[in-house]
């Protein structure tokens, strides 16, 4: 079975959102173009990684280029997108692997978010040996979403998803742990529930 490949080279939309209430939220990245739209599945730390990621290797671009790349220090205000993620929201698969790009030629960010993959091996040395081959493997891996962003673009991507991860339940003042709406055992209270 080839491999299946999401190219959005631009989007019209590249996003981070979720479905769900805080403390049961399920993440997505969501790009869509011409019509037709792509939703994959992810966990939360994916997506502040993904977003810390995306500013730290703008920054370096425009460090390396002395401020010449079409990169803003920070992400312009005009592209602000505060609206949900498109419905239906159709997983098309569970991201495992990411991976960033600058491609200095066309100076675009390439995104690539590839499907979850078991694999069974009997040895960690058989097992790296297949995750590699799985990698490398550009007619058969798994699914992937590729998408190529201005700086611009990107830097509009990385502040919206650090917002949504964000968004979730408010942290415990004492522990720092997530508050729960039902309440909240503090281990800094010695057990005692406490009120959201």
């Amino acid at each position: 079975m080839s491999r299946q490949v999401f190219l959005y080279d631009p989007p019209d939309r590249f996003v981070a959102g979720t479905v769900g209430l805080p403390g049961r939220r399920i993440f997505f990245l969501q790009a869509s173009a011409a019509g037709r739209t792509t939703s994959v599945m992810l966990e939360k730390t994916q997506v502040e990684a993904l977003a810390e990621r995306i500013d730290e290797l703008l920054d370096e671009v425009v460090r390396r280029t002395g401020g010449n790349a079409p990169v803003p220090a920070v992400a312009p205000a005009e592209l602000t997108d505060t609206a949900p993620l498109d419905t239906p929201v159709e997983e098309e698969f569970r991201v495992g692997t990411m991976a960033l790009a600058w491609d200095g030629e066309h100076e675009r960010m390439v995104v690539e978010a590839q499907a979850l993959v078991e694999l069974a091996a009997d040895t960690e040395e058989d097992l790296a040996e297949a995750e590699e081959r799985l990698l490398k493997d550009e007619a058969n891996g798994p699914p992937m979403l590729r998408v190529r962003l201005t700086g611009t673009m990107a830097r509009a991507f990385a502040k919206r998803a650090l917002e949504v991860v964000n968004a979730g339940r408010p942290p415990c003042p004492l522990c720092s742990l997530p508050l729960d709406p039902e309440g909240h055992v503090c281990p800094r209270q010695n057990g005692y529930r406490r009120g959201a």
